[in-house]
C-alpha cells in the first residue's frame, strides 16, 4: 500500500472476498486483480455488516 491505512482489516476484506467468490483472485494475484464491481461489492458488503453490528442486528 502506498502510504495509505486501510479502515478495514485484512481478515475482513479477505473473509468479505471469500464469500463473495473472489479470495483466489485475491490470493493469486493480489488486490490490484480484483475488479472495480467486485471491489464495489465488497465495501457494500462491509458496510451491511457495519450497519447490522451498529443497529445490534
Amino acid at each position: 500500500m502506498s502510504g495509505r491505512h486501510s479502515i478495514m482489516s485484512d481478515n475482513l476484506k479477505a473473509e468479505i472476498a471469500r464469500e463473495l467468490g473472489v479470495y483466489e483472485t485475491v490470493k493469486n494475484g493480489g488486490w490490484g486483480e480484483v475488479s472495480s464491481r467486485d471491489c464495489g461489492n465488497i465495501v457494500k458488503k462491509a458496510i451491511e455488516l457495519a450497519e447490522r453490528s451498529v443497529s445490534g442486528q
